[in-house]
């Protein structure tokens, strides 16, 4: 059973999440934030599994702490729902366009975090219901820093926030799916640990 379960509760924000990679796609996701429920149920529709989430933060103060600290409670889900990591594809690479908006993700569940994302470069204008690309790569931060995650997004084509960070979910989301299914019966590395 790839399933995980977390509660990460600080002075900013609470989370709560159930992650089901191999369960019926769908679930219910509340986090007081509705653009990033939105992303999320493209993350879950696109790659494929189950993810239940309650989710508060400081919507106060300002939408990055809740938005980073839900990535960081989906990569520690994602780090215990893959366990030993035997079986594993672990490398995936997606493309995802949303009308002129292009965007690639490739990564690999080395157990090395590394983050490939620089928004300063993709010239991406605005916000969406007060997330911006910045908040995105803070999302993506805590994701692959806590699931030992190898990711690189890079924002081929588009300018318009809302699009952009819609297809970095979609493509991430195809990614996760490909990524994440058991398709051998060895640990897919010569190191013999991942």
């Amino acid at each position: 059973m790839r399933q995980a379960k977390i509660e990460r509760i600080t002075r900013e924000t609470e989370v709560r999440l159930t992650l089901d990679l191999d369960g019926p796609t769908g679930g219910k996701i509340a986090s007081g934030l509705p653009f990033l429920d939105h992303m999320l149920e493209q993350l879950v529709r696109h790659g494929r599994f189950r993810l239940d989430l309650d989710a508060r933060g400081d919507l106060e103060v300002d939408v990055h702490h809740l938005v980073e600290d839900v990535g960081i409670a989906l990569g520690m889900a994602l780090e215990r729902a893959l366990g030993d990591r035997v079986g594993l594809e672990r490398y995936a690479s997606a493309f995802a366009p949303m009308d002129e908006t292009l965007v690639h993700v490739v990564l690999d569940f080395s157990g090395r975090p590394y983050l490939a994302f620089a928004p300063e470069s993709a010239d991406v204008e605005g916000a969406a219901g007060g997330v911006n690309v910045y908040h995105l790569r803070e999302f993506l931060r805590g994701l692959v820093n806590h699931a030992g995650l190898t990711l690189h997004l890079r924002v081929l084509a588009g300018r318009e926030a809302h699009h952009v960070i819609e297809a970095s979910f979609k493509a991430l989301a195809r990614a996760l799916h490909a990524a994440t299914r058991v398709t051998r019966d060895d640990l897919p590395s010569s190191k013999g640990v991942l």
